[in-house]
C-alpha cells in the first residue's frame, strides 16, 4: 500500500525485452537504500516487485498485464520516473490510500501555466468516469492529488511548485499518456451498492469502509 506521496524522482537505466515481458533497472538510491529482494517499489505509480538492488539501482520484471494496463511501455532509457516506497504501519497518511494497481492510462489534454501553479487537464477513460468526483482522490503516474474539475471525458490537477520540482509532472507535455488509479474506495462501495446493500452485513462492510477512511 503506498500514499502517492513521490519519495524520489529516479531514472530508467535500462529496458530487456523478454518477448512477453520486460525487465526494467531503474536509478533510485534513496528508494533503494533499504530495498531487498521481494520488496515492493512504486513506479510511475505501478507497484513492481524488486528483484535485486545494487549502487542504488533496481531491477523488476514487468509483465504483459502491466504493460497493456500502464504507460511503462513506453518507457526507455533515461526517462524519468517517480518513485515511491510502501507505506509503513504507524506512519502518517500523507496522500491517500494507494495500492499501486493502475485502472488505466490517460493523456495530457492541456497545460495552464499560473503564477503560482499550473492547472493540467487530462483526457479520462469513459470507464473510470463515474469514480472521479470534483475534490475528490486521483493518483496520476504515482502521485496523490486532488481532482479540481471533473467532466466525463476529462479532469482537471492544480499542481503546486513542489510537485512541478519533484515529480515527472513537471516534465510531461500535452500528448503524453500518464497512469491513473482512483480511489479504491469507491470502487468496494460501488460493488457493495451493486449487490443490494441493506442486510445487515452489507451495512457492517460499509461502516467498515467508512473506518478505513479516517
Amino acid at each position: 500500500m503506498f500514499t502517492g506521496i513521490v519519495e524520489e524522482l529516479g531514472a530508467v537505466v535500462a529496458v530487456e525485452n523478454l518477448g512477453d515481458a520486460s525487465r526494467f533497472r531503474l536509478r533510485g538510491p534513496l528508494v533503494t537504500e533499504d530495498a531487498k529482494h521481494g520488496d515492493s517499489i512504486a513506479v510511475n505509480g505501478v507497484c513492481l516487485t524488486v528483484v535485486d538492488t545494487a549502487d542504488g539501482e533496481f531491477t523488476a520484471d514487468v509483465m504483459a498485464e502491466t504493460l497493456n494496463r500502464s504507460s511503462l511501455g513506453a518507457l526507455a532509457a533515461g526517462s524519468r520516473v517517480n518513485l515511491e516506497r510502501p507505506m509503513a504501519l504507524g506512519g502518517r497518511l500523507g496522500g491517500h490510500l494507494v495500492q499501486g494497481h493502475v485502472d488505466g492510462t490517460g493523456t495530457i489534454l492541456e497545460r495552464i501555466p499560473g503564477e503560482h501553479w499550473e492547472i493540467v487537464k487530462i483526457a479520462l477513460p469513459a470507464a473510470l468516469s463515474r469514480y472521479v468526483v470534483e475534490k475528490g482522490s486521483i493518483t496520476v503516474d504515482g502521485v496523490s492529488l486532488t481532482v479540481v474539475d471533473a467532466a466525463d471525458d476529462y479532469f482537471t490537477i492544480s499542481l503546486i511548485p513542489t510537485t512541478l520540482a519533484l515529480t515527472t509532472l513537471g516534465i510531461k507535455k500535452a500528448g503524453d499518456p500518464v497512469n491513473l488509479e482512483v480511489d479504491v474506495l469507491a470502487k468496494y462501495v460501488e460493488r457493495l451498492l451493486g449487490r443490494g446493500a441493506g442486510t445487515g452485513a452489507d451495512l457492517r462492510d460499509l461502516e467498515e469502509i467508512k473506518e478505513m477512511d479516517r
